[in-house]
């Protein structure tokens, strides 16, 4: 008999999600060839070095208001808890085991996604503010040299801390069997959901009752 199915995430959550997503490519494949002459022949792929220069930008900007959409949509359910800290302290264990059901009980976040979900947002914060200190186009010039150039550095670093989430993020959500399904047909079953985010599942089912 098949389990029943909850939902986890509305169409528009999805649609958010997968937006972001979509800037991102964008963004790291621009950035990266704007980084290293190495990396520069990326820039065909977005029609050549003057629009990768000057898409990289405003990809990066959406891709910001995209997340701040998505940032308020999740923003109640990462908030820290108790239940969080004692995840974390356990991680080691799933990661040797791979046993979620002997992990303390999370809602609908663990404390490892949290952690993610909140390096993204600092790491958007800093991409965006250093970002337009040395946009050329609109601010660079009545911006010092010595704070561009500081502004370069910490673009750079705040980057690379991304794409380094991003990728655990990834592997995370490929290595637990159903993640990824939830966010592109928006639904878990009810046994995957008391398996990995017992406290969650408890409050859907009360509040289907």
């Amino acid at each position: 008999m098949k389990s029943p199915q909850l939902q986890r995430y509305s169409a528009g959550q999805r649609s958010n999600h997968w937006a972001v997503v979509t800037c991102f490519v964008l963004a790291g494949v621009s950035g990266f060839a704007l980084f290293h002459p190495a990396l520069f022949w990326l820039t065909n792929l977005l029609g050549g070095p003057q629009w990768t220069r000057i898409l990289h930008p405003y990809i990066g900007i959406a891709m910001f208001l995209l997340f701040l959409g998505m940032f308020f949509m999740f923003v109640g359910a990462n908030v820290w808890r108790k239940e969080d800290s004692a995840w974390l302290g356990s991680a080691s264990k799933l990661i040797s085991e791979g046993n979620a059901a002997k992990m303390p009980a999370v809602g609908k976040y663990n404390g490892g996604q949290k952690l993610v979900f909140w390096l993204f947002t600092l790491c958007l914060i800093v991409l965006l503010v250093t970002g337009l200190l040395f946009w050329q186009a609109w601010f660079a010039a009545s911006v010092p040299i010595p704070l561009q150039r500081i502004a370069v550095l910490l673009h750079a670093i705040a980057a690379f801390v991304l794409v380094l989430g991003v990728i655990v993020h990834a592997y995370a959500a490929i290595w637990v069997k159903g993640t990824i399904g939830a966010m592109v047909r928006g639904t878990v079953s009810a046994a995957w959901a008391r398996h990995h985010h017992p406290l969650w599942y408890r409050d859907q089912v009360a509040g289907k009752k």
